[in-house]
């Protein structure tokens, strides 16, 4: 089984240790396009342009231009300890095993493409929404470079957002995640899908997954570890839909 976790907006503000080395980080195939990446995005955080370019927010233009402007040399931190916000809260990493944590969890990203939580990069700020100069849109650009370099076993258990989960499709077995509110309504249960309460929702599935050594390997089996965990869903066709009751 693996776990596909997008990457979270919020994030440490500094590393504690050596500068990137991208030759270090997990599945080399991605090796040269990251490279391509960290140069188009620190060109790009040059610009006057930037902060419409990346779609930064008025209140983070500044840290973010600084963060990607120093990619190359800025101390970096593990992944682990890197992603922070209400997915990665939920998903309490300090409380699970590192090792199967690790073997289970792949983030995706728009800069680096994919990561384990034991890769390390420094803080920076780009989404995969975003259309890089002159790479282009980064879920474009990496979908060639994914599909070659990932070669990822087991059953796929997706909570990547839309950008993330267009950047790479399984070619085996997949279940996407999704989340919904049911409440009832006139007599008749109406549902809705929720945004931060399906971030949350998501973090602590893969929480509970990895922490009780769960390891489906087939969509029925992920229904019923899932729900013998305490949560409500069922099977819809490629997706498991967890339902929240108010």
């Amino acid at each position: 089984m693996h776990i596909l976790l997008p990457p979270s907006e919020k994030k440490a503000t500094e590393g504690d240790g050596p500068p990137l080395d991208p030759a270090s980080l997990s599945f080399p195939g991605l090796t040269a396009a990251r490279r391509r990446v960290i140069t188009a995005l620190a060109r790009a955080s040059r610009r006057k342009d930037a902060p419409e370019v990346l779609g930064l927010p008025a209140g983070q233009i500044d840290e973010a231009l600084e963060r990607n402007r120093a990619l190359r040399e800025a101390p970096a931190l593990p992944a682990a300890r890197l992603y922070t916000g209400v997915l990665y809260d939920n998903l309490d990493l300090p409380n699970l095993d590192a090792r199967a944590a690790a073997e289970h969890i792949v983030v995706f990203s728009g800069l680096w493409g994919a990561l384990r939580l034991t890769d390390r990069v420094p803080p920076y700020r780009l989404s995969m929404s975003v259309s890089l100069p002159p790479v282009g849109r980064l879920g474009t650009f990496w979908r060639p470079v994914m599909r070659k370099a990932l070669d990822l076993d087991g059953l796929i258990v997706d909570m990547r957002s839309g950008p993330y989960a267009s950047a790479w499709k399984a070619p085996g077995p997949a279940v996407a995640v999704r989340v919904f509110r049911e409440r009832i309504v006139d007599g008749a249960p109406e549902r809705t899908v929720v945004s931060h309460m399906a971030k949350a929702t998501r973090g602590a599935i893969a929480h509970d997954l990895i922490r009780t050594g769960a390891d489906p390997a087939t969509p029925e089996e992920l229904l019923k570890a899932v729900t013998g965990l305490g949560h409500t869903a069922e099977l819809n066709g490629a997706n498991l839909d967890v339902i929240l009751h108010s």
